[in-house]
Parts: structure tokens; sequence; C-alpha cells
């Protein structure tokens, strides 16, 4: 019923979308998007850009120093936020839908306001911090990924059960596919050949074909399907299933799964990174308040980690000694050095941190 109103909700609001609306909440943001730098920013050094979905901003941290640096207003309800490899520009999923946990009666979700003019993907410009513009990206926009030549970027909308393939350039969407029922995580396979969106109620991930745009295939896994990420050569791809408890390795090439690793007890496994060198693989485990630390060779517990209160979104550094995770009832992230496997600080940043990248400052945001 939940997404039966809010499919509605979106087409009622679909003739208001186009230039007017990207340009109306472009303005809207930028008039509050100037950064309020906290501490002067490493020359040359990596930045941490963690979205807060309930206060409508950007946190951006020095990796170096592990201090905030800057606030950027984005707009509402931040979630999904990346990078391109160049560090120059940010993106981050905004949505004008209600906040609607699972826990929450259908009755009492539908009475909330949706705002379908909120939906989009910000594009921040790192070295000012400020918002450039407001890019369509369908339907209460949740996550994404960047396609490896950065044009083009993918989207699970929510509560459409579609993923939006969004030209960068153009501002433009150029392809809607259907995929599960409630997609969330996004994750496009190293050799750039094929992205893939899990379906949290659907129970599967979705694999499209990024040349043709069409469905490649349906993998089942677990219940309720988080986050998805690939081992480096592209041979494995890790999802994480809240419900269940469990992380599912599944052979890329064959779409079959290998394996089906159960977390610790208590454990609602959320966002999930695999090591540079493909050895490790790090699960945050939600409620449960960990990291769990995985050997990808031996499909095993190496070790937890515990960071703080819920943690969702997590990400390493490039050379992956250092690792983030956003812990949203805190309202912190908290920093794991993953040689070893120590808390090494916790950086107080918005209210409800979800989603967190790391990339290269930009010479002007690290020098103002």
């Amino acid at each position: 019923m939940r997404n039966s109103f809010l499919i509605l909700a979106a087409a009622l609001a679909a003739a208001c979308t186009g230039s007017r609306k990207e340009a109306d909440q472009a303005s809207e943001v930028s008039a509050t998007a100037a950064a309020t730098p906290e501490a002067a920013a490493t020359p040359g050094g990596l930045l941490v850009y963690v979205s807060n979905e309930d206060s409508r901003e950007l946190s951006v941290l020095d990796e170096t120093t592990d201090r905030l640096v800057a606030t950027i207003e984005v707009g509402t309800r931040p979630r999904g936020v990346h990078a391109t490899a160049d560090g120059k520009t940010i993106f981050v999923a905004l949505s004008g839908s209600p906040k609607c946990p699972p826990t929450m009666p259908d009755a009492e979700c539908e009475k909330l306001k949706v705002d379908k003019s909120k939906d989009g993907v910000a594009m921040v410009d790192a070295a000012t911090r400020k918002v450039e513009r407001i890019l369509p990206g369908g339907s209460d926009p949740e996550n994404f990924d960047i396609s490896r030549d950065g044009t083009r970027l993918y989207v699970s909308n929510e509560d459409a059960g579609t993923a939006s393939i969004v030209d960068i350039a153009s501002g433009k969407i150029v392809s809607t596919v259907k995929v599960g029922q409630e997609p969330e995580g996004v994750g496009i396979q190293p050799d750039n050949k094929a992205v893939w969106v899990t379906g949290e109620t659907g129970h599967n991930v979705t694999i499209i074909d990024t040349k043709t745009e069409k469905v490649l295939g349906a993998v089942e896994v677990g219940m309720r399907p988080r986050g998805i990420a690939f081992s480096p050569d592209g041979a494995r791809a890790y999802v994480t299933c809240e419900v269940d408890g469990t992380v599912w390795v599944i052979d890329a090439r064959t779409y079959k799964s290998v394996a089906t690793l159960a977390m610790p007890k208590g454990s609602k496994p959320m966002g999930v990174a695999v090591s540079p060198d493909g050895r490790r693989v790090y699960v945050s485990t939600g409620r449960g308040g960990n990291v769990v630390v995985l050997d990808a060779a031996k499909n095993a517990i190496v070790d937890t980690v515990a960071v703080g209160k819920r943690p969702w979104g997590i990400t390493l550094t490039p050379d992956g000694r250092k690792l983030y995770s956003a812990n949203g009832p805190s309202n912190d992230v908290t920093v794991v050095d993953t040689e070893t496997l120590k808390v090494i600080g916790h950086i107080p940043v918005g209210k409800a941190p979800w989603g967190v990248a790391v990339a290269p400052a930009p010479a002007a945001a690290a020098t103002s």
C-alpha cells in the first residue's frame, strides 16, 4: 500500500519536473550552500564527505587530521554520496519523500508530506564547496554509482522500483529500468559492463547492461539486501542482507551465489567495502554497532570492531589503511585503523549521517 501511494504521488508530481524545477531547487540551495570552515584542510590530501540525512548538509572532513573542515548545505534528505575520481565534483542523492522506517505503520507513513520537487541529485563543486546544479534522479533517489568514465549516474528510486540512468552533461534521464522492489544499493562492476541494484523487499539483485541499458538477469539473495561492493578484479560481488544478518558472495560472471556468510548475533548488515588488495571485506552492522572484518579468500570472519550507534555507510581510503563509518543516531563518524583494527577517532558531524565517500582534495579547497 505504501509503495502504491508514493508511486501515485510521484506520477502526480512528474509534470513539475524539468529545467524549471532544477533551476529553482539549485537556487534555493545556493542561498545557503557556502561552506563554513572549521579548520584548514591539508593541501594535497584527501577529503571525506559525509551526507547528513536530517540536517540537509554534507560534512567535509580532512583525512590527514580527521577534523571537520567545512559544512555544505545541499538539499532535502541527502543520502547516497559519491565523488568523481579526480575529487572535483561530489554528487549527493536528495529526496522529498519522508523517512518511513520498516517499523512505521503504512497508514502513519502515508500521512507524511511528500514533496517530489525536492527529489534530485546535487552536483557540488568541491573547490568552491557550492551546489552547481540539481540533476534529475527519478522518484525518491536513495543511492547511486558513477560510471567509470564519469559521464553517467545510475540511481536507485526507492519508492518506484526503478533505476534511473542520468546523463551528467545534458542533465537528463536517458533511461528508466524496472528493478527489484524498494531498490537501494547500487554498484558498477570494475569493468563498467554492468550495474547491480539491490531490491530491499524484492530480496534480489538486478543486473543491468550498461551498454544496452537492458536487464541481464537477477540474483535471489537473503532478506532485505542493502549494500553491494565488488572485489577489485570484478570476480566477486558482496551483498549485505539486513534481516537475514548475512553477506552473500556472488560470482559476478555466472551470477551464482558461492557463499552465504552469517554475521555475529544482532547484526543488521548495511554498508560494505572491499580493501584495495581484495583481501578483506568490511561490513557495517547497523544496530549491531560493529564493523565486521572478513577474510575474502576464506570467506570467514577475522574480527569485529565496535564503532558506534547504528553504523551505516562505510568507506576506505585509497590505500586501505583507514575506514570511516557513518553512525546515524550518534551524529558522528568513526575512524578505524585497518592495520590494527582499532578505533582511532570519533568526529562529530551533522544530524543522522548516512553515507560517506573519500576523494582527493581539489587545490582550491585544500588551501582555503
